[in-house]
C-alpha cells in the first residue's frame, strides 16, 4: 500500500482541542506510515475574509508542529490560490471538515475537481469537532475581561 501524505490547510489561531481532534483525525487517514503536513494561512490572507489572528504566523507554526499528529507545517505562500502549497507537498489527499461541505472549498483554495483529479489527490471531509472554535474562544475572552 502507498504511503498516504495528508495536506490540510488552515489558520490555527488559538490552538484548541478541536483543532487537536482534526488533526489526530489526519493522522488516522495518513496512518502510521504516513504523513501529515499543515499548510499555515498567511495573516495577510487571514485578515482579507476575518480578521488579524491574535497569534503571529511564527507562533501559529510552534504550535501545530508540537502536535504529536503533524509531520511538518509549510506556509500557504499563495494565499488564494493553494495550488503552490499542494504541489510542494504532493500529497495523495487533502483532508478538511465537514463544515466545508455546504462552502465552495474548490473555490477557496483555488483549485477545481479536474485539477485534484489529475494529480490522484482525493479530497476528503471528515467530522468537525462542534462546540469549540477560535471565534468561541475569543467571545469568552471578551466575556471575562
Amino acid at each position: 500500500m502507498p504511503v498516504r501524505v495528508i495536506y490540510t490547510g488552515g489558520t490555527f489561531d488559538l490552538l484548541h482541542s478541536g483543532h487537536v481532534a482534526f488533526l489526530r483525525q489526519c493522522r488516522e487517514v495518513a496512518g502510521e506510515d504516513g504523513h501529515v503536513i499543515v499548510a499555515l494561512n498567511r495573516d495577510e490572507f487571514i485578515a482579507r475574509f476575518k480578521r488579524m489572528p491574535i497569534m503571529s504566523l511564527a507562533e501559529r507554526s510552534a504550535c501545530v508542529r508540537s502536535i504529536k499528529y503533524v509531520d511538518a507545517v509549510v506556509i500557504n505562500i499563495g494565499d488564494e490560490d493553494s495550488t503552490q502549497a499542494i504541489n510542494v507537498v504532493n500529497p495523495t489527499h487533502i483532508v478538511i471538515g465537514d463544515d466545508w461541505k455546504d462552502r465552495d472549498y474548490h473555490k477557496q483554495m483555488g483549485f477545481t475537481q479536474e485539477w485534484l483529479d489529475q494529480r490522484s489527490i482525493t479530497l476528503l471531509y471528515v467530522p468537525y469537532t462542534r462546540g469549540i472554535s477560535t471565534t468561541e474562544l475569543r467571545a469568552r475572552l471578551r466575556e471575562h475581561s
